[in-house]
């Protein structure tokens, strides 16, 4: 590993007799190579069949110390699972076979998240039967644990040229999965790493007037309470708020942040590089997926790299959003759907009723197909070819420091057929600028400049450079 002058690898000697237990510089070898993709929605083993154009992004996800993408599915046997599928679940079962292990493996992934709102699809059961898969498969996995230490802990990958820590969070999950700690005799609950948001709906101020009447003229309001704030109106299960424009804003759980930060800054104080990775829908989904962060975003992401993240990777939204460099480090706000082979089976009755179907007469095909048709009121259907567009995020590392990122557009066969679809093919030519183009205008707020060469998106750093 490539030992600097500078106080990356070795204590800070403190004038008040204390000494710091790590810094949150990057402290990798030269070359340094981290692989991002967005979510892997996969049910099947896949390097066996030679599927057009995947051999080509298999090489890229090899050529790297760090392959990390977020495991958006449960892995286990459907013929010996003791578990069911859940009442509440998070829009669809995720299920794949347990022969994804290591054909993940055998692609190059070495690190998964597992925070998000699929975590408990399939109950405590699908989620340690996959934790145990991926051990077996030996892939590093975050974001889930037998109680809320464990599923925010920091989970370690040993490379060549340094050791890397994941930490795994999500804003969007089904209330139930999130775990917690022991309190007393009470144990801790399994479950996922939360981010708890706060949200209010922003409208403008004659509007909040007229809500504040509604709320007046509600029988058991709680006026009192409900007048705090005269720029804020709550309804059961709804705040809103006065702004310059209508939309949507967060405010994150301040214990969930300190958390994180623990877990962030204990991360890096035990390794030489850390990724920190969020799964959220927000702003909003229910309502149309936005190609924009929310708005408590950026300040966040930027706020983990401070406490020592060295790259910081949304997923969630299922299509692409921004790239910022900040402080020599990326932060991608969304990477979009790296697999989407939905082929889901068997699914739970919840599913087949929430959309007027009969698991005696319909088929789990027809459940999926009827989804993606007409939009369910979770999402509103893959429809668009937007959705099975994306990049493959390659970032190299110089003198500590991010030297190039290398955005490569791929393509997950939106026009074919049900059964083939769903895997990632680089694509040149129009359909690639059109993907790098769409990348640099979402790029643009953050002062992020991308080039196009070859069909591949471009951002280069001078050392030392600090945007």
């Amino acid at each position: 590993m490539k030992m600097s002058d500078d106080n990356n690898s070795r204590p800070v000697h403190r004038a008040d007799g204390y000494d710091t237990v790590g810094s949150i510089e990057t402290n990798v070898a030269d070359g340094f190579t981290m692989v991002a993709v967005g979510d892997l929605i996969v049910s099947r083993a896949l390097t066996n069949y030679q599927h057009p154009g995947f051999g080509d992004v298999v090489e890229i996800l090899h050529d790297a110390d760090a392959t990390f993408g977020n495991m958006e599915t449960l892995i286990f046997d459907i013929q010996s699972f003791n578990g069911s599928p859940q009442a509440e679940y998070g829009g669809a079962y995720h299920i794949s076979l347990p022969e994804l292990g290591p054909d993940l493996k055998a692609m190059g992934f070495n690190m998964v998240s597992r925070a998000n709102n699929h975590t408990l699809d399939w109950g405590l059961e699908g989620m340690r039967e996959t934790s145990r898969v991926l051990d077996e498969a030996g892939i590093v996995h975050a974001g889930v644990g037998e109680n809320l230490a464990q599923a925010g802990a920091a989970r370690f990958l040993e490379t060549k040229r340094g050791r890397v820590a994941l930490v795994s969070f999500a804003t969007t999950f089904t209330p139930m999965s999130r775990a917690g700690d022991p309190a007393g005799e009470a144990p801790g609950r399994p479950g996922l790493n939360p981010l708890r948001l706060t949200e209010s709906i922003v409208v403008p101020e004659q509007s909040l007037e007229s809500l504040k009447q509604l709320r007046d003229a509600l029988p058991g309001t709680d006026r009192k309470l409900n007048r705090s704030n005269p720029n804020q109106v709550s309804f059961p299960g709804l705040n809103f708020r006065a702004g310059d424009q209508a939309g949507y804003s967060y405010e994150p759980n301040s214990q969930d942040v300190a958390n994180i930060l623990r877990n962030v800054r204990r991360g890096k104080q035990f390794s030489d590089f850390c990724i920190v990775t969020n799964h959220g829908h927000e702003p909003n989904w229910s309502q149309g997926v936005s190609q924009e962060p929310p708005d408590y975003e950026p300040s966040f992401a930027r706020k983990m790299i401070d406490a020592g993240a060295d790259a910081y990777i949304g997923h969630g939204p299922h299509l692409l959003r921004g790239v910022e460099i900040y402080k020599d480090r990326p932060i991608f706000y969304s990477l979009g759907n790296f697999f989407y082979d939905d082929l889901r089976t068997p699914i739970g009755a919840d599913q087949f009723a929430a959309i007027g179907k009969d698991p005696r007469t319909d088929t789990d095909a027809d459940v999926t197909a009827s989804e993606e048709a007409n939009g369910d009121a979770i999402w509103e259907g893959f429809q668009d070819p937007v959705y099975y567009e994306s990049i493959i995020a390659v970032s190299r590392f110089e003198n500590n420091t991010l030297a190039e990122l290398r955005l490569y557009p791929v393509e997950l066969g939106y026009s074919m057929r049900f059964a083939n679809r769903g895997l990632p093919r680089l694509v040149s030519g129009p359909q690639a600028k059109a993907i790098l183009e769409r990348l640099q205008k979402l790029s643009e707020p953050f002062g992020t400049q991308v080039a196009m060469e070859n069909d591949v998106g471009v951002i280069r750093l001078k050392s030392g450079s600090s945007l």
